[in-house]
């Protein structure tokens, strides 16, 4: 009975002991800017398997063992924090990560922590976007993203950027980059008619985005697979935060000038110029000036008494106003956020106006410990108020090339109808011209966390976009008063769904090994349609309606689809926080291509070391990171039209009997365009990151271009679409960011700068691609793409006035004979190296912003140039350098004699073809927000006023309107791919400056 008795006691003492060697621990996670943390790993140091997370109220609790010591938390985007045990209660508050090289960003489907990415990634803030008067979101990389160019074309409101990233990669497809919102690739290609086209971006609120970021290599866009080797643009919106409710309002107004207007002949100047071209051709058989005058034009200008300025007449000031208002908050359970944006920006150029409203909405909700739902939903409307096309008679900038002696209104106060050109002005007073667009992005979300490591994530969006174009011009226009009116009207909808679902599993094993696989399957489905109508014959210009029209004279409607089916996993590894393995696939089916390969597998894989965790440099007081790391991977561009690989039947009108007939060849093998990219990167900080940086280094190769190749005309066909031609970009990369003071007195600088170059390599049968005419742009083997080749021009013969040109390359023996010059290489319209300075200043309360941009070693041909820099080849008004022009007394110099209608030295060659390199002051942005125990009087958050300036000035060695230039060269895709660096009459930017405040209740 003893022996029974002790047994007894010695079991429940070590049953005791065994319970007493376990205590239970409990704590909430907060931060200081966000208030509860939910999803916080909470473990013990040294036992990283023994841990859990907080709930969604940021609570916890963890059964330690009772010699536990210490309790260690981690939060992506906060700093790992240590925190002792003391007793049965242990609360954290976390720090946010704010150093520029251990911020989290944004990734293909996930997040991750900067130090722990080995790809190449490009990140701006709302920061960034802050109190500056964007036009469009794109814009705001601008200068800011090393390696990625970004060209806004066009000082009209509301045109699409030029964007490219690591250069350019395809001939015939898109070179313009993936954009996905939230999530969901969208819809970025133009829907409308114009040769400038809308920029579908531009229906977003800057004030609505997050961040921004760009994947630049295949490390990163891989996962994006046949749509990744234009790079990726990641654009995360903002959402509802817990916490109190905010609500923020801003508004900011001002007014806008062009950033240079050309110089042009007054009345008596041209008269001077005129009379000179007329004598040197003995007024081709005419008495006198007036004669020949009165004779081409039809007028008697030539003796009249107008000197008119035509310039001015196409330009105004231009005025500029937004209101944002922003409401957000919620509890652990759900966030919201409600915001609504509208922007009234009243052009530089006459009637040119652009018009935005909009409303967004976010609710994330989270049902339980495993499950969290949400979902956002974007409404726009925009209203662009348009003009013509560069190349039209009626592009407002066009007026510069009428005569100053012709005047702007005739005796009786009209507009003058009676000009050598059309008078633009009266398609305005007489028309209207009116883009309207309602855009709408939504998606949904459902996040079910199966174990504490597994995820599963569920996502739905759609992106509508429709167009509607409406076009009248009344009688008294030059299209219309043949007709006694015209009306076009036009609507275009775009609808694309998308959804995404993955399986995310990311686990700690023994503190030291870390694994992140993320598995998944998307699809897209895009759907576009059209329908156009015209009439003519209106009863008057107050009916402008198709249904007022006496004549329908010519309507028709168009639809196509594509789709995207794709299968994606990644696998993210690291080791004892040094090590850093990384690799990616995704197959891609497209209904694009032929049916032999219609699917296509992009693989990467990339490495990285952190050496600044390695024992030998863990206690180095002046180096703070030093990370190493490389990429290789393959993306693909999709970007062509939807059925080039499909033999094609249209129907056809045969003296009225409908028929078919085929119209295009298909080839059953067409595939993807590939890029292979090789990356490499070094990321480094000094000195607690006072300065940090980055170098990179990149080679990137496109195999299978597609091309339209030539091929015998004897089954009806001269060309089809095929996978040939091969073409490489490589360049370097180098950022730093310094924080010069740090105190009450802070300076903060950044800098960028990228070199790229890039090489045909291989073309169908080695031939060149050359549109010719007025263009110069060419692609052939061994060059650049779109390099400059036509005529060398040698300036002018000192004995005679005629223009001379270089008789080959050689450049040793000059002509007059334009026709016997051969052409040749007179100029590469790629930028050597481009990138962006930045400085940041606050003192107290105040503070000012110095962004600026620039682009070196660039040329661009100034089409214009044969026509308003022609020496008085004709009856355009002249630049006023072109009084330079040669005489027998005036003999050094590069303005050709002047010959009336004559061409000498008039006609496209490198006469007009001008440095295009630039520096350009982007923004400057002066705060001062008012002090807190001013504004808690009257129940505020904060109170921010400025003023802003976008494109201050810029220094330039371009004679013309803008060096920021790109006129687009038609509809082709190929041709305006080819076409870089070139200007015909295209508008400069604005000037903007701005004043605005910023309220937060």
């Amino acid at each position: 009975m003893k022996k029974l008795l002790l047994s007894m006691i010695l079991s429940f003492g070590l049953i005791s002991l065994a319970f007493a060697q376990d205590k239970v621990i409990t704590g909430k996670v907060t931060s200081n800017s966000s208030g509860p943390l939910p999803g916080v790993s909470v473990y013990v140091k040294g036992a990283a398997s023994n841990g859990t997370q907080t709930d969604a109220t940021g609570s916890y609790k963890l059964s330690v063992p009772a010699n536990a010591k210490t309790l260690v938390f981690t939060f992506i985007g906060f700093k790992t924090k240590e925190i002792a045990i003391t007793g049965s209660t242990v609360n954290a508050s976390l720090d946010e990560e704010n150093t520029t090289l251990s911020d989290v960003v944004v990734v293909g489907y996930g997040t991750q922590n900067r130090r722990d990415v080995t790809g190449s990634i490009a990140k701006i803030t709302s920061a960034d976007l802050k109190d500056r008067p964007l036009a469009t979101i794109e814009s705001a990389l601008q200068g800011k993203a090393p390696g990625v160019f970004i060209n806004s074309s066009s000082g009209k409101l509301g045109q699409a950027l030029q964007i490219r990233v690591r250069g350019i990669s395809s001939i015939s497809a898109s070179n313009q980059p993936l954009f996905v919102i939230d999530g969901v690739p969208i819809v970025s290609d133009a829907l409308g008619t114009y040769t400038e086209a809308d920029n579908p971006l531009a229906a977003i609120s800057p004030d609505d985005i997050e961040s921004m970021e760009v994947l630049k290599d295949a490390a990163s866009a891989a996962i994006y697979g046949a749509r990744g080797s234009n790079g990726v643009v990641l654009i995360t919106t903002k959402k509802g935060k817990q916490g109190r409710t905010n609500i923020d309002f801003g508004y900011y107004a001002g007014f806008s000038d062009p950033t240079k207007k050309g110089e042009f002949l007054n009345a008596a100047q041209y008269k001077q110029l005129m009379e000179e071209s007329f004598k040197n051709i003995d007024y081709d058989g005419y008495a006198n000036s007036s004669e020949l005058w009165a004779d081409y034009t039809g007028t008697n200008d030539w003796d009249g008494t107008a000197d008119a300025n035509w310039v001015d007449a196409s330009f105004r000031r231009g005025h500029v106003q937004q209101y944002n208002l922003n409401i957000n908050g919620g509890d652990a359970k759900t966030r919201f956020l409600i915001s609504g944006n509208y922007s009234n920006n009243d052009g530089i150029i006459v009637s040119n106006r652009y018009v935005r409203t909009g409303g967004r909405m976010s609710l994330d909700h989270t049902v339980s410990r495993f499950l969290d739902i949400g979902g956002a939903i974007n409404i726009s409307k925009v209203d662009n108020y348009r003009i013509p096309t560069d190349n039209a008679f009626s592009n407002p900038l066009q007026l510069n090339a009428l005569p100053p002696i012709q005047p702007i209104y005739d005796a009786s106060g009209e507009l003058n109808n009676n000009t050598v050109y059309y008078n633009s002005l009266i398609d305005i007073a007489n028309g209207s011209n009116l883009s309207t667009t309602y855009r709408t992005f939504a998606n949904a979300y459902a996040s079910l966390k199966i174990t504490p490591d597994l995820v599963f994530r569920s996502e739905y969006g759609f992106d509508f976009n429709n167009l509607e174009e409406e076009q009248y011009l009344g009688a008294k226009t030059q299209d219309g008063g043949s007709t006694s009116g015209y009306g076009n009207d036009y609507n275009a909808k775009s609808i694309n769904f998308n959804t995404n679902n993955t399986l995310n599993y990311t686990k700690v094993f023994n503190e030291k090994h870390s694994l992140n696989v993320l598995g998944g399957f998307t699809f897209q489905d895009t759907k576009f349609r059209y329908g156009t109508v015209t009439g003519t014959g209106f009863p008057s210009d107050r009916f402008v309606k198709i249904a007022s029209a006496a004549t329908i004279s010519s309507g028709s409607s168009f639809e196509t689809e594509y789709s995207f089916v794709s299968y994606l996993a990644r696998v993210n590894y690291k080791y004892d926080d040094k090590y850093l393995v990384s690799a990616s696939v995704r197959t891609d089916g497209s209904s694009r291509f032929g049916a032999n390969n219609r699917y296509g597998t992009f693989p990467a894989a990339s490495l990285g070391w952190i050496a600044t965790n390695e024992d030998f440099l863990k206690t180095s007081t002046w180096l703070s990171l030093l990370k190493v790391r490389a990429s290789y991977g393959l993306t693909g561009n999709a970007e062509i039209g939807n059925f080039a690989s499909r033999t094609l039947y249209g129907g056809v009108n045969y003296a009225g009997t409908a028929g078919t007939l085929p119209n295009q060849l298909g080839d059953p093998n067409l595939t993807w365009e590939n890029t292979s990219n090789f990356n490499i990167g070094l990321d480094f900080g000094f000195l607690s990151d006072r300065i940090t940086g980055t170098i990179e280094a990149y080679k990137k190769k496109t195999t299978d271009l597609l091309l339209n190749v030539p091929i015998a005309a004897t089954n009806g066909f001269t060309s089809i679409t095929q996978n040939i031609g091969d073409m490489q970009n490589k360049g370097l990369e180098f950022s730093l960011n310094t924080r010069n003071f740090v105190g009450e007195f802070n300076w903060t600088t950044s800098f960028n700068i990228a070199f790229n170059r890039n090489k045909i390599l291989r073309l169908v049968d080695g031939q060149p691609i050359f549109t010719g005419g007025r263009f110069l742009g060419r692609i052939a083997e061994g060059e650049p793409f779109g390099y400059f080749y036509g005529k060398a021009y040698a300036g002018v013969d000192p004995n005679n006035g005629d223009a001379i040109y270089y008789i080959d390359a050689s450049r040793t023996a000059t002509t007059n004979s334009y026709n016997t010059a051969q052409n040749q290489k007179i100029g590469d319209p790629n930028a050597k190296y481009y990138g962006g300075f930045g400085n940041r200043f606050s003192y107290k309360n105040f503070d000012l912003d110095i962004q600026t941009q620039f682009v070196q070693g660039n040329d661009i041909y100034n089409m214009a140039g044969g026509f308003q820099s022609a020496n008085g080849d004709y009856f355009d008004n002249q630049t006023i350098d072109q009084l330079n022009y040669w005489t027998t007394s005036n003999r050094i110099t590069s303005i050709p004699q002047p010959r009336f209608d004559s061409a000498n030295g008039t006609r496209p060659s490198s006469r007009y073809i001008q440095d295009g390199s630039y520096l350009r002051v982007k923004s400057v942005v002066f705060g001062y927000n008012l002090p807190k125990e001013f504004i808690t009087k009257y129940k505020l958050q904060n109170v921010r006023i400025y003023a802003s300036a976008q494109n201050l000035f810029t220094i330039t060695g371009y004679n013309g309107y803008d060096p920021e230039v790109n006129t687009p060269a038609g509809s082709s895709l190929q041709t305006n791919n080819i076409q870089i660096g070139h200007d015909f009459y295209t508008p400069p930017q604005a000037r903007t400056i701005t004043f605005g405040v910023n309220i937060g209740l």
